[in-house]
């Protein structure tokens, strides 16, 4: 398997600190890109959370349309014809 070295000892003084504001360049940038990367899931998560809550809501109402409930009286109860015995032995 093929290393590389680096010879830290032959490059400038120049150089060394030019890579070294480059390096901490990308660290801060890194740290702004997760940042951004974080708040974008968030509000992401947060539009699906609130998607699922809608929903939900609406589910709920329309469930809580389909039965009507009242209170009612009776007034005259129906008679139910009685059967003969004979009929629920067949």
């Amino acid at each position: 398997m093929p290393t590389v070295h680096f010879n830290v000892r032959q490059r400038s003084l120049l150089e060394r600190i030019l890579y070294a504001i480059l390096a901490l360049a990308l660290v801060v940038l890194g740290f702004f890109f997760l940042a951004a990367a974080a708040v974008a899931g968030a509000i992401l998560a947060g539009v699906v959370l609130l998607r699922l809550w809608w929903f939900k809501r609406q589910l709920k109402k329309a469930a809580d349309r389909e039965f009507v409930t009242t209170e009612y009286k009776v007034i005259e109860r129906e008679a139910l014809p009685e059967s003969p015995p004979d009929a629920d032995r067949r």
